[in-house]
């Protein structure tokens, strides 16, 4: 993650205001930013594994292994996976336009919008995982998706830096938040397919961008609300929180991290608040539900 470090805490300091935050006025007429209660629920659930997981009716025909496998075909489209990684790297109207190769190139144990597309089950994900030509594609299919945002992949650790073309690919990113849905996929499908370790450096850029260079703004609200939690060890979330908060601006306006501390409190210091889970709506709800920019398929692509 040392390639996307600031040089100094002035640089972040420079940016203040974010136009994707989602603010509510109250009646003093200052603004309030709230938490998404779906994505915390959603997020929640994919981190523990999706408690209460009911596999699919369907027969388990290992179709994202087989995908993978260069065997079968794409659904609709009838396009294998060796013709997008060696065809379309590069061809950014392609890959921005067309809505249905996502779905097979980050698959999940969730139903996205491509309903020929098959969800993952245990069993598959524990043969793809032992499967090294699969492993392979996808993270080829990874840096194809990077080159796309104008990002490389550096090593095998899955550190991450700006690739030559980034001005020109931020620019369309920072403007095109359909996308946002996509790298929430991304980084969910690297967790499932055994490559959790990839998840915090690109977070990390992505933060830094966001945040401290303003050379992605819009994506701000999206990589604190989502990508920070499909991370599913604690300690890195929580790193990647107090880089955030270290530099979030206005401070007493960030919402992300640990709950409050007291008990009953409505919000902990810098204006927190504590996070919501299946648990705390079975007691009796979310008081601090609010409408995300987002939507309920935000979290599938």
């Amino acid at each position: 993650m040392a390639a996307t470090q600031v040089n100094s805490m002035e640089e972040c300091m420079s940016v203040t205001t974010f136009a994707s935050t989602v603010f509510l006025s109250d009646s003093k007429s200052s603004t309030k930013m709230k938490r998404s209660f779906y994505a915390a629920k959603d997020l929640y659930k994919y981190r523990h594994s999706y408690p209460n997981y009911k596999a699919p009716r369907l027969p388990n025909d290992y179709r994202n292994l087989r995908f993978y496998l260069n065997k079968i075909p794409l659904i609709p489209d009838g396009i294998f996976i060796e013709e997008i990684l060696t065809k379309w790297r590069g061809n950014y109207d392609k890959l921005e336009h067309n809505h249905t190769y996502i779905q097979w190139l980050f698959p999940l144990r969730e139903q996205g919008l491509n309903f020929y597309a098959q969800e993952l089950t245990q069993e598959e994900i524990k043969e793809f995982q032992s499967t090294r030509e699969a492993k392979r594609r996808f993270l080829l299919a990874y840096t194809l998706m990077l080159d796309f945002y104008g990002i490389k992949l550096l090593d095998k650790s899955g550190n991450v830096a700006r690739a030559s073309n980034w001005q020109e690919r931020f620019q369309h990113l920072n403007e095109s938040q359909h996308n946002y849905l996509r790298i929430t996929r991304i980084l969910k499908s690297l967790g499932e397919l055994g490559f959790e370790a990839f998840k915090a450096p690109l977070v990390r850029l992505l933060l830094d961008e966001a945040l401290c260079r303003g050379t992605l703004p819009n994506m701000l609200h999206s990589t604190l609300e989502y990508y920070v939690y499909t991370i599913r060890l604690r300690s890195h979330r929580r790193s990647l929180l107090r880089y955030a908060r270290q530099h979030y601006q206005p401070a007493n306006t960030f919402l992300w991290g640990p709950p409050a501390r007291r008990r009953g409190a409505e919000a902990g210091p810098g204006g927190r608040v504590a996070e919501p889970t299946p648990e705390r709506e079975r007691r009796g709800g979310d008081p601090h539900r609010a409408r995300s920019p987002l939507t309920k398929k935000d979290s599938v692509g």
